[in-house]
């Protein structure tokens, strides 16, 4: 894992690696809407749209029509910028 990266970026650097628990042990807990959106990606990967919406909701956005990998790269994105 890369040094210096924010625990959003170290929970998608999990997910990318295809360990989604990881990823979600990170955000799991987390305050704020930040967390939250991390955590409502997560589980719409795994499938679970009724409690990805939930955290969407959580985090002040609505689940995305982009593909997960679309979504992804757009997270990287966003907390690259932060």
């Amino acid at each position: 894992m890369p040094d210096g990266l924010s625990v959003y970026l170290k929970a998608l650097w999990f997910d990318a690696k295809n360990d989604w628990s990881g990823a979600h042990d990170l955000v799991d807990q987390l305050p704020g809407e930040d967390a939250a959106y991390v955590h409502a990606y997560l589980h719409r990967k795994e499938g679970d749209q009724f409690n990805a919406d939930y955290w969407y909701r959580r985090a002040g956005r609505i689940r995305p029509k982009l593909a997960l990998k679309e979504e992804w790269e757009e997270l990287v994105s966003f907390f690259l910028a932060k």
